[in-house]
């Protein structure tokens, strides 16, 4: 058990399915991301109350999920990093803060666009809004705090530490519109019981979240393929791969 668990927690392992799986993932993203723009934008019917502004959500909606999703998985990986001291914990950690700021970009964008047509403003400090967008500095922070020290162990550890640090933002984030007045719309889709979306808007939603999680796991697995190289340096097994 421990020795199947150290083989899947080692670089070359990891180095391994980065280039076994990336091409092919990278494809098969990339065809349901056009499926899934055809689906969000021309089939699903118009919104009787925001008109085809309310497409936007087809992009807004998952990428927000993505953002917080991703930033559970940095921190959580920062924790393993440092309980354990597995170095693609620590890739994982490091390599995921650019990935989790893009898609939390695109967040905040196109909830200004949405927000011009439906609120008046493009922005405004509402509680959602405004913790969305301290997440986006958390990413930034990791970023920056991993750039600025020079020995790359002692980056991640100290990056994890700010990951794990910031996790307490995504229960504010995920209940702000149940704790405060705010714009923002309450939950549509996490209503189990009877979610407030119609099936022909819901399932090209839920199908778009795949979609942005197919498009993570491609950019993670490229960036740990780089990252990984700059880890092993002159490893044996990385020259035998290369050649």
């Amino acid at each position: 058990m421990f020795n199947r668990f150290k083989r899947y927690a080692s670089l070359e392992f990891s180095y391994e399915r980065a280039n076994t799986y990336f091409a092919p993932m990278l494809v098969l993203a990339i065809v349901m991301l056009a499926v899934g723009l055809v689906w969000a934008l021309y089939v699903a019917p118009t919104d009787y109350r925001q008109g085809e502004a309310y497409r936007l959500l087809f992009v807004h909606a998952p990428a927000a999920w993505m953002s917080l999703f991703i930033y559970v998985v940095m921190a959580s990986a920062g924790a393993a990093a440092l309980i354990w001291r597995v170095k693609i914990a620590e890739i994982v950690c490091v390599e995921s803060a650019p990935v989790g700021a893009t898609f939390t970009a695109v967040t905040l964008a196109t909830g200004m666009l949405w927000g011009k047509p439906m609120w008046g403003a493009y922005w405004v400090w509402d509680a959602r809004l405004t913790s969305e967008l301290i997440l986006f500095f958390l990413y930034l922070g990791v970023m920056a705090l991993h750039a600025a020290i020079p020995e790359p162990r002692k980056a991640a550890r100290a990056a994890a530490i700010l990951a794990i640090v910031g996790v307490v933002n995504i229960p504010i984030i995920h209940y702000s519109v149940v704790w405060w007045h705010t714009l923002h719309q309450g939950a549509t889709v996490t209503r189990l019981a009877a979610p407030a979306a119609h099936t022909s808007m819901l399932y090209p939603l839920l199908y778009m979240v795949l979609v942005f999680m197919l498009f993570y796991k491609v950019a993670m697995l490229a960036r740990v393929r780089t990252a990984v190289e700059r880890y092993a340096g002159d490893a044996r097994w990385l020259r035998e791969s290369a050649s």
